[in-house]
């Protein structure tokens, strides 16, 4: 059996303005899965994360959407490198993403993160072994 594609759904303010933030962090869009209420960030060949405006997001669940001074996910993606974790985050800061701190240095692990636009916050990881034990 194939493994399954993995489609993470968020609620934005500003299609627009969201899709102008992840554009300059090097995200590609779908056209197919875009209109005035949705777009299909590609994130890799089987994740994808459906930014979708928050009336229409509404529309998928009976319970109340997060406001911004909460958080229901932390979206998590792997990096090459430590030199592309900072990239990506200086990236975040200046097409105006929050950095709600410093990187951390685990030794086996390097993080960092980002708050999109709509305060998501995006952990950005590369491990260079595995934990200890």
């Amino acid at each position: 059996m194939a493994h399954p594609q993995i489609y993470v759904n968020l609620p934005v303010e500003d299609l627009d303005r969201s899709v102008r933030f992840f554009t300059a962090l090097g995200f590609a869009f779908n056209p197919v899965f875009t209109n005035e209420n949705a777009t299909c960030m590609i994130v890799g060949d089987d994740i994808f994360v459906m930014l979708l405006v928050k009336p229409y997001f509404q529309t998928f669940t009976t319970k109340r959407v997060c406001e911004r001074d909460r958080i229901e996910v932390i979206v998590c993606l792997s990096q090459d490198s430590r030199a592309a974790i900072d990239a990506m985050v200086e990236r975040a800061r200046a097409a105006g993403g929050r950095v709600p701190g410093d990187p951390v240095d685990h030794g086996f692990m390097y993080q960092h993160a980002f708050e999109d636009p709509d305060g998501h916050l995006w952990e950005l990881v590369h491990m260079d072994a595995a934990p200890p034990a």
